[in-house]
């Protein structure tokens, strides 16, 4: 029986594949994953990677995100960072790393050597199949990520990061409007509508 459910998920999961619009192009445009749409939506709407831009992708496995940039980015520096190793990428850099960890982050900055334009992150917590402490364990991660762009974004940097509607979003989004001048949030096309994922879009660093 268990097996047998697994399969008819497993298929129901193919088909709706199958079926996705965003799926489909990305297979046909050659990217390696449905996420690239958001970065490339996320981009069209607040325009914040330029052809001079040093970007940082958090969580970047298996790379749409850091091909998107890539194809944008002419003169500037690009890090890929994830456990996961991914495939090489040309102009990208690749750290295999745990982005939590306090050496990685000390890798990071030593690889840019100075204060950076843009983070991005579409890091989630891996699934347990409870959706609220999915929520919780990927918004947290979320606010780690706005606590090191904090230290190392250029004052008119931006931070565009996943987060999930959830229990603790305010929390998150207060935790944003204590170090941006600017947080606004989007939710892209590219994303599933029974997903509870948004972007966070923020801008221009708070100075004491």
């Amino acid at each position: 029986m268990k097996k047998s459910k697994k399969r008819k998920k497993s298929n129901s999961w193919k088909i709706k594949q199958h079926r996705d619009q965003f799926f489909k192009k990305s297979k046909i445009l050659g990217y390696r994953s449905r996420a690239a749409f958001k970065l490339i939506e996320l981009n069209q709407k607040f325009k914040f990677i330029k052809s001079n831009s040093n970007l940082l992708d958090i969580g970047s496995y298996p790379g749409g995100w850091s091909q998107v940039s890539s194809k944008i980015i002419s003169s500037g520096k690009i890090l890929s960072v994830d456990l996961q190793k991914i495939e090489k990428i040309n102009k990208v850099s690749f750290l295999q790393c745990n982005f939590l960890e306090k050496d990685s982050k000390k890798q990071i900055i030593n690889f840019f050597s100075e204060r950076f334009d843009v983070i991005i992150s579409d890091m989630a917590a891996d699934t347990t199949g409870n959706k609220t402490l999915d929520s919780i364990r990927t918004n947290q991660l979320c606010a780690d990520v706005i606590e090191f762009s904090s230290k190392c974004l250029k004052l008119k940097g931006v931070l565009v990061s996943k987060i999930f509607m959830g229990e603790d979003f305010i929390e998150v989004k207060n935790l944003a409007k204590s170090k941006f001048v600017k947080v606004q949030f989007f939710k892209p096309k590219a994303s599933r509508n029974e997903s509870k994922e948004t972007y966070l879009h923020c801008a221009i660093l708070k100075t004491l």
